[in-house]
């Protein structure tokens, strides 16, 4: 019998690495809730990180043409693998493995079952809504099981050693996650039961304190850790040395505080100024982020506490991640900004507690628009991060800049892990993968996922997700995506921080990039504006008998509306009535004029004033969207004060698509 020379070698430096097979407690598996050390280990051969979710099945990888069909497919809530009988099935997963994370937008009464290791009956079963609410063992814990912004998140580990098989009743709700590892073959894990021992349910309750008080380290103090403190000033237009450490160690924390002036000039200091850090005497830094970005939001001052980044109270910006390193660290700040500016910095540092030879390198970027995918069938996804090597994933910093308003997100996230060509990780919308749901502009923050900024989502949005347990291992490479709805000339502009493990030998394409590339470049759009508008998307809604009424941008579609919006109202059926309150300040005689929107699943409408006819039914089909152009609707005697605007669904054209939709650019009355 022949041996493989190349694979011996293999299997002796992984037993040299990492030890035997490993043998995981329940208690060993919480313990991953909290470690930031544990993710600069690289990762075993077979380790994984995937995840089971709703996305729209319509989005696919053709082998045999090499292409991606449906890339864009956005029908995200009832994505399943497969009916049997009248049972859904979410997700199947081969063991050993653990569920690091459920996630999901509207839970049901309706059922949900986990069944693992072949078992007849399923160690989980609730209705999909208990595993959420506090209500059920062990999902008790605030910290660990939470509702923030209508996104429905639950921590829990739920290990198993040979399958995982998840179905789910009718009424379970709608959209859903399971994020889960798969632990290298031979790996041992208990086979979880709700009914928890008293040092399992003891490890939860740490783990739940710890995430509850974040802006301290979770792993205490180390042993012969020393801290550096400085106070310096970075001249304005210069690099300046903060730290250089010789020898083998680990960067354990980074605190800092500086004078930033007033909002929102805070805004570009803190992008003026930038953090550098290189290991090992390399060439580039590993990390080189504006210093902001850098601790988990932008722009601007935005107090948040996490896990492994935020800013407290007391103004105290502070990282966590575990930066180790062979021969040295160099620690520098960087001010492109023409003025000085103090700092106050203390970096802390100890000996690692493990071989140097099984750690990465914590890297940490900053970019716009870096890397996208050069292929047409994959052009709405933006690239996060495009790394080779062996690491890690562990998080993102989204910045978007979104100055007309309305929903910018939508996209979902894809994780391609050592060359995929369709990804293990592909959700079901942005905000589903920072933790929310349904687009809310609501501010949250928890030690793994927040929104630190948000203006209404308009203007500047800012984001963030930790993988801690759930960080995504690769051995050759990793690109996270996200896809991008929006042009950048709408504007939509997206910037991202990541934050990864590297081996020494990986590649890390990012460079630093200079300050006009990160400041000045949040700016407002030349929009379209009718001299003398009344917006239909600022008029009060007074009544409705049915639908619902929005703001949407339609600066996407050919032709011009005023202000890029206008006012939605969709779920209508014929006999439907929508008022709108509609102010006269000055009686008199006023030629009235207005522009609608058309496509092709919009409806027949009447209008009214005041319960009198505006002209003819108006039939706003068209095979494409646009604006109707500006329409005669007579003259009025008015007197002043309120007067109403009715619009009364009567039916669609035959071509037309049966939404009966009605879009109102604009309303203008001429004295």
């Amino acid at each position: 019998m022949k041996i493989n020379s190349v694979a011996i070698v293999c299997f002796l430096v992984c037993s040299l690495l990492y030890g035997e097979e490993q043998k995981l407690s329940y208690v060993d598996l919480v313990k991953r809730l909290t470690d930031l050390e544990r993710l600069a280990e690289l990762p075993m051969p077979g380790e994984k990180c995937s995840q089971c979710s709703s996305y729209d099945r319509a989005s696919k990888y053709d082998a045999t043409t090499d292409s991606y069909i449906g890339w864009s497919a956005n029908g995200d809530g009832k994505g399943i693998i497969r009916m049997e009988g009248d049972v859904q099935v979410l997700a199947e997963m081969e063991g050993p493995g653990c569920i690091w994370r459920i996630w999901s937008a509207a839970v049901g009464k309706g059922h949900v079952k986990i069944y693992l290791d072949g078992a007849s009956e399923p160690a989980v079963d609730l209705p999909f809504s208990a595993y959420f609410d506090g209500s059920s063992t062990p999902f008790t814990r605030s910290n660990l099981v939470h509702t923030v912004a209508r996104g429905w998140n639950n921590y829990v580990p739920i290990p198993y050693q040979k399958s995982c098989k998840i179905v789910a009743d009718k009424d379970w709700g709608n959209y859903y996650h399971f994020v889960y590892s798969t632990f290298p073959t031979g790996t041992q894990v208990p086979t979880f039961k709700r009914e928890l021992t008293a040092e399992e349910s003891s490890a939860l309750d740490r783990a739940d304190k710890i995430l509850g008080s974040c802006g301290n380290d979770p792993a205490g103090k180390r042993t012969s850790e020393r801290t550096a403190r400085e106070k310096i000033v970075i001249k304005g237009g210069k690099t300046t040395k903060v730290l250089k450490l010789r020898g083998t160690r680990a960067i354990t924390a980074i605190r800092m505080k500086l004078d930033t002036p007033p909002y929102p000039d805070d805004r570009n200091v803190l992008r003026e100024l930038a953090l550098r850090i290189t290991w090992d005497k390399q060439n580039e830094p590993a990390v080189w982020t504006p210093l902001g970005d850098f601790f988990g939001t932008a722009p601007g001052v935005n107090k948040y506490t996490s896990l492994p980044l935020g800013l407290t109270a007391d103004d105290t910006w502070y990282s966590f991640w575990y930066m180790p390193f062979k021969k040295g660290a160099l620690v520098e700040l960087v001010n492109d900004g023409k003025t000085n500016r103090e700092v106050s910095i203390e970096i802390t540092y100890a000996p690692l507690t493990k071989p140097i030879e099984k750690l990465g390198r914590f890297h940490a970027k900053w970019h716009r628009d870096a890397l996208l995918p050069e292929r047409k069938d994959r052009e709405i996804d933006w690239t996060m991060l495009k790394t080779e090597g062996t690491g890690r994933f562990c998080g993102v910093m989204l910045h978007v800049w979104n100055p007309r308003g309305g929903w910018w997100g939508e996209g979902d996230e894809k994780f391609f892990v050592d060359g995929e060509k369709f990804p293990s990780t592909i959700g079901t919308g942005s905000e589903d993968y920072f933790g929310y749901a349904w687009c809310c502009p609501q501010l949250f923050q928890n030690a793994y996922h927040n929104q630190t900024i948000s203006m209404g989502n308009k203007g500047h949005v800012s984001v963030n997700r930790w993988h801690i347990s759930d960080n995504v291992p690769f051995q050759k490479s990793f690109e996270g995506d996200i896809e991008k709805y929006f042009p950048n000339k709408k504007p939509t502009l997206y910037a991202c921080t990541t934050y990864w493990y590297l081996s020494t030998d990986g590649k890390d394409p990012y460079s630093s990039l200079p300050v006009d590339q990160r400041v000045g470049y949040c700016i407002g759009p030349d929009v379209h504006q009718v001299k003398g508008a009344i917006e239909g998307e600022t008029m009060k809604v007074l009544c409705k008998t049915g639908g619902k009424t929005h703001q949407q941008d339609v600066s996407n579609y050919k032709g011009e509306w005023s202000d890029g919006c206008h006012l939605w109202w969709t779920e209508g059926k014929p006999g439907d009535k929508l008022d709108l309150a509609l102010r006269i300040n000055k009686a008199g005689k006023y030629k009235m004029a207005m522009q609608l929107t058309k496509a092709r699943d919009y409806g027949i409408v009447q209008l009214y004033l005041d319960g009198q006819k505006l002209g003819d039914k108006i039939d706003l089909y068209n095979q494409e969207v646009v604006p109707s152009g500006q329409m005669d609707m007579g003259i009025h005697d008015l007197p002043a004060g309120e007067h109403k605007l009715t619009v009364e669904i009567v039916g669609a054209n035959e071509k037309a698509v049966r939404a009966h939709m009605f879009g109102l650019d604009y309303v203008v009355l001429q004295e």
